[in-house]
């Protein structure tokens, strides 16, 4: 086995590449049990998996798979890991905390900020501003999300959890296997679903023609889970209530799209020109308005509700719809009835 590191080399982001070459004493070794043995000390097996989830891991030029099983000669390219906890830099950035104890606090978090450090992204997060803001927080999971009890996605605004003692990381996390957490968003989609209410039942993976992004019977898809409630109807849209019964990666959107209803403004799953195409008539010029006003997908978790993981009170918050968002339900109570 030889490596190299090349940071010239281009790439996701433009990140440093660690180069392997696989021996012929690790013929037969899995992917990620071969990087984990041969790369940097500090890149467990764990995180070796998230990287080759994110698909920054590649052999022979392809996508890798950590089931994969490594053949003498094979060339593994790995993208240089995201700082770890120790690395993580307290940033004074505002934050919105809607509720605070010794145990665990909310934050409303806004469109735009990532929740934790990754790829790309190694300041400026969630996590960095809680680091300055709490003296404490809980240290279970990985490394680079200290208190990070479940994560919104960048464009998703609202409620998130967050544990500030491992004990109460682990009851929430709990809570939340138990699905005695309510997780309520609002979600404007494309179009008119036929029921009022529903319940979308389909198992979400990792896609395989795109690492990044995730589908209904994708790769290792576990099960998910979601409800919703049309609120109101407008001519070309739908507004939504929707609840989380489980938690996967973009789930909301994954579901919604599946089902031809992707949610409004999201590059990422159709939300935007794709489906905006094949519209017509008076609906395409306002269609086009909105999305000039609006440039992330229309999905903000505004309600939220948990056992407190010591007193056990049951604690519900709401936090109010960005004023993004709310000017697109302004222009469509306006032009769109």
């Amino acid at each position: 086995m030889s490596d190299s590191v090349d940071p010239e080399s281009p790439g996701e982001d433009s990140l440093p590449k660690l180069t392997l070459t696989v021996s012929d004493a690790d013929q037969g070794t899995r992917l990620d049990q071969f990087i984990a043995q041969h790369a940097d000390a500090d890149l467990t097996r764990n995180k070796v998996q998230r990287l080759i989830s994110a698909g920054l891991v590649q052999v022979n030029s392809e996508t890798g798979n950590k089931k994969y099983k490594v053949c003498a000669g094979d060339k593994v390219v790995i993208a240089v890991q995201p700082p770890e906890v120790s690395e993580l830099v307290p940033e004074n950035i505002p934050l919105d905390i809607v509720y605070e104890d010794e145990h665990l606090a909310v934050v409303n978090k806004p469109a735009g900020m990532v929740t934790h450090p990754g790829v790309g992204n190694f300041t400026g997060t969630l996590v960095n501003g809680l680091l300055f803001h709490f003296n404490s927080l809980s240290t279970i999971g990985e490394g680079d999300r200290p208190g990070i009890v479940h994560r919104l996605d960048k464009d998703t605004s609202g409620l998130l959890l967050v544990a500030r003692n491992d004990q109460s990381h682990l009851q929430l996390q709990g809570a939340i296997r138990l699905r005695m957490v309510k997780r309520t968003y609002l979600a404007l989609v494309c179009g008119h679903l036929k029921e009022e209410t529903g319940t979308i039942d389909l198992p979400i993976g990792r896609s395989r023609q795109d690492r990044r992004k995730m589908r209904v019977n994708g790769l290792e898809a576990r099960e998910a889970v979601t409800e919703y409630q049309v609120k109101d109807r407008y001519r070309t849209y739908d507004l939504l209530e929707v609840n989380l019964q489980t938690g996967r990666t973009h789930q909301i959107r994954v579901h919604l799209s599946h089902l031809g209803h992707p949610t409004f403004g999201d590059p990422t799953y159709g939300g935007r020109e794709s489906w905006h195409k094949g519209i017509f008539g008076p609906e395409r010029p306002l269609g086009n308005k909105l999305l000039s006003i609006f440039d992330r997908q229309a999905l903000h978790a505004y309600r939220l509700e948990f056992p407190h993981p010591v007193s056990r009170e049951v604690i519900s918050l709401e936090a109010s719809i960005p004023a993004d968002f709310q000017a697109v339900l302004d222009l469509l109570d306006n032009e769109g009835r």
